[in-house]
């Protein structure tokens, strides 16, 4: 080794970062996702839209991104398909027309039923157990939450 040339730092192997574990991870994950949601006529963040309505109906676009941490002017477009694929009604707040009401409509709620095979599949796909699985979900909330403290 000469004078020029330095040892890799640990610190700085890709292996020992833990951006890159969530980032490989969650590629993964959405590819075993991708056929089950398929099946079901969505995408990955449409899958997310719709679990937030699932769990609670007619919120705001507001909400609902801020639910998923995202961008509202992101998620306009993906509420706009899912109208277009009747799952939902999008209609303007009569007391603020700025605010928009997202509803589901018969057929988005019908998905649900449909849906409610993914998580048993991706828990199957994951080789953990139910426990496990809430583990790890509670320590990477914990993340996200000292993450978005420090902004």
């Amino acid at each position: 080794m000469n004078a020029d040339t330095k040892a890799p730092c640990d610190e700085l192997l890709l292996d020992n970062q833990v951006c890159f574990a969530l980032h490989s991870t969650s590629l993964l994950m959405t590819k075993v996702y991708k056929p089950l949601l398929q099946a079901l006529g969505l995408t990955y963040p449409q899958y997310l839209a719709m679990l937030v309505l699932w769990e609670q109906d007619g919120l705001t676009v507001g909400e609902i991104s801020q639910r998923l941490l995202t961008d509202p002017g992101s998620l306009t477009p993906l509420l706009k398909r899912l109208e277009s694929e009747g799952l939902l009604k999008r209609t303007r707040s009569r007391d603020d027309e700025r605010v928009v009401l997202v509803q589901l409509t018969d057929k988005g709620r019908d998905l649900r039923d449909e849906a409610s095979k993914v998580p048993h599949c991706i828990l199957e796909a994951s080789g953990r157990t139910v426990e496990r699985l809430q583990k790890l979900q509670a320590e990477l909330l914990d993340l996200r939450d000292s993450l978005q403290k420090s902004l």
